[in-house]
């Protein structure tokens, strides 16, 4: 499944807010990842960005009121409002909202809204006091009673120079809520995907742990994938330094044992569990609650076996057939050998195998080559490739699975 962007009409109202620099960074990200996109802009934001610099972003034309009274187009709110599979406002001012709200389309922007038919997202961006105002909040309680989408603001400091709630949210969260939105069509809607990723700790002390070379990157990614294809998503992550996608119900656990906890309580509400995490195999028998001192005589540390969460998962899933579950195999030797008698072991559908010797893929890089291992036996060769991409080759053998 490619990124839901690609390919999309996206319809990007601006209006009048400082923020209006920022639409244009959107606006080019939204271009680069492969959306056609149309930009209408407010006499207001006209005044201080001009549709010249969003036609060099886009390399489409940008609508602006005069546009409105031309004839050269045949009624061009209506040819714009038609072809969009998504209009979003960013930034959307207290003006404009209100407008929206009550329905007045006095300018090409609130008129070309008052005829869509696809769904409609707002971005607001004020001041502190003009969001917290009553007549604003009615407004944004109105329009999210008929499902338009909305998106912040955020707390931070604002262009009078005070600090409050009222900022546009940056593009990059922007994009990202665009791509949820556009993905909730997709073939898994409705389904339900829990995925765990990162490298678990187990602590010696209040300051040092034993972990893994994991860095996350390849869970986060196959999260991301699974948000693409549609599904609804909860993400079990251990700590990493990645943005978690848009979209996923995030849980944050530290140790195998809370991973193993967050897991099991989530199973029964989903359709598939894939296990991207590098999950501890041993933890320090005992942790000590003060900081071991360097000078301190430590000449072994005892450890012990965490729980096996694929494992459990896969005994669960003998009493719950319908369970899909997926899980990896890094491993440094055997790759094959290892991998098809874990997949028989821990009862999975499908096993992601990959070798950890190579430095150019697996643990902490981008990139990542594997062979994916079906239950029936049969097998996919995946070259080496981000890690993006890898995702998207699980999801899409995984979604076979789910709809069957």
């Amino acid at each position: 499944m490619d990124n839901p962007i690609k390919a999309k009409n996206i319809l990007l109202g601006v209006s009048g807010s400082i923020a209006a620099y920022k639409a244009v960074d959107l606006a080019s990200q939204l271009t680069k990842a492969g959306a056609n996109v149309d930009v209408i802009v407010t006499p207001s934001a006209e005044k201080l960005v001009s549709a010249l610099t969003f036609r060099s972003v886009t390399g489409r034309k940008a609508y602006t009121e005069a546009d409105l009274w031309k004839t050269e187009e045949h009624v061009v709110h209506i040819t714009l409002a038609r072809r969009a599979d998504l209009m979003v406002i960013a930034p959307a001012s207290a003006n404009s909202l209100a407008k929206l709200a009550h329905g007045i389309a006095d300018n090409l922007l609130t008129v070309t809204a008052l005829v869509i038919r696809c769904p409609l997202a707002v971005a607001p961006a004020m001041d502190a006091g003009m969001y917290d105002h009553v007549a604003t909040q009615e407004n944004l309680q109105i329009l999210a009673g008929r499902s338009v989408t909305i998106l912040g603001p955020k707390e931070g400091h604002l262009a009078s120079g005070l600090k409050g709630k009222g900022r546009m949210l940056e593009p990059t969260i922007l994009f990202s809520a665009i791509r949820f939105i556009l993905s909730r069509t997709n073939p898994l809607s409705g389904k339900r995907i829990l995925v765990t990723a990162g490298g678990t700790q187990e602590a010696l002390d209040p300051v040092r742990f034993i972990s893994n070379h994991s860095s996350g990157k390849q869970g986060y990614a196959v999260a991301q994938a699974a948000l693409d294809a549609g599904a609804q998503v909860t993400l079990v992550s251990a700590r990493t330094a990645i943005t978690p996608p848009y979209g996923a119900e995030l849980i944050e656990v530290v140790s195998a044992a809370e991973m193993h906890t967050a897991v099991m309580e989530k199973v029964q509400q989903v359709d598939a569990v894939i296990m991207a995490a590098a999950v501890a195999d041993f933890r320090p028998a005992s942790s000590s609650e003060q900081k071991i001192k360097k000078d301190a005589t430590l000449q072994s540390i005892k450890l012990e076996p965490t729980t096996d969460i694929l494992k459990e998962l896969g005994e669960f899933k003998q009493q719950h057939p319908k369970l899909i579950l997926v899980g990896f195999a890094a491993e440094s030797e055997n790759l094959i050998q290892n991998a098809s008698e874990k997949l028989k072991r821990k009862n999975l559908d499908i096993i992601v195998a990959n070798d950890i010797s190579r430095s150019d893929r697996g643990f902490a890089v981008d990139n990542n080559e594997v062979i994916l291992l079906f239950r029936d036996g049969s097998r996919k060769e995946v070259p080496l490739q981000n890690k993006e991409n890898i995702a998207r080759e699980i999801i899409d053998n995984l979604s076979p699975l789910l709809q069957s």
